[in-house]
């Protein structure tokens, strides 16, 4: 299953939730707390996939984006990297890597459109120098393996393709966590499955015991999913902009 994926950087950068939930030291000495860095990641995975809309590129696109985003706070600060820039380059950089490039004067645009806070105004050159420092803070490390394919796969050997849409639609939201730095892409895609199975009672037992994976981490998954629907709240824009407030701010 995924053979390629237990050869690939993806599997190697693989990490433990307790490694992904760091504030990084300058975000924390402006106050920032880890569920507001949670938070900022994602307005930002929002941010990308409205941008995304606009300059309609694939979902992988915009799959692939959010996880650059989440591998590069994994390791760099938000104070260091403004995320207002970081979503559109690391949209950009994706665009490129999943050979459908977008244009950055596009994204320019777009962004403008959508956003009057003269904090998000950037230029051509602001999006290309931050796709640099982003390729660096990657290590070049670029391919993403998705959950998208596993499950369409699984799907279909369980024959239950009549889950398709819920079972992606709940892929997508995971993408709005850090379960792709933490989990092999084809275990998130067995927990979107399990959840499924659950919702439209569907008896998975038999089949699930036939792929011989460890359930533990399948329904650990799950109840991550599950937790974030029963805690998930709107962001509203003077949460996200008292947050960034904070990284603007020097520390006292």
């Amino acid at each position: 299953m995924a053979a390629n994926f237990w050869a690939s950087t993806h599997y190697k950068q693989l990490q433990e939730q307790e490694e992904v939930d760091v504030v990084h030291s300058p975000d924390k000495e402006r106050g920032v707390t880890l569920d507001e860095f949670k938070l900022i990641k994602m307005h930002m995975a929002t941010y990308i996939w409205k941008l995304a809309q606009f300059v309609k590129v694939r979902q992988r696109v915009i799959a692939t984006a959010v996880t650059y985003m989440r591998r590069v706070y994994a390791r760099k600060s938000m104070t260091e990297y403004d995320p207002r820039l970081v979503a559109p380059a690391c949209l950009y950089l994706a665009s490129k890597a999943e050979e459908s490039t977008v244009q950055a004067r596009l994204l320019v645009f777009y962004i403008k459109k959508q956003y009057t806070d003269e904090k998000y105004r950037f230029e051509i050159k602001d999006i290309l120098e931050m796709e640099m420092k982003i390729l660096e803070a990657l290590d070049y490390y670029l391919v993403v393996y998705h959950p998208y394919r596993p499950l369409s796969q699984l799907l279909q050997d369980a024959g239950m393709t009549d889950v398709t849409q819920l079972s992606w639609g709940l892929v997508n939201d995971t993408y709005k966590m850090d379960l792709i730095l933490i989990y092999p892409p084809y275990m998130i895609a067995l927990a979107c499955i399990y959840i499924a199975s659950v919702l439209k009672d569907k008896d998975t037992t038999a089949w699930l015991e036939e792929l011989r994976v460890d359930m533990n981490v399948v329904k650990n998954i799950s109840m991550e999913i599950l937790e974030f629907y029963d805690n998930f709240r709107p962001i509203t824009d003077d949460r996200i902009n008292a947050v960034l407030n904070k990284l603007a701010l020097k520390p006292q």
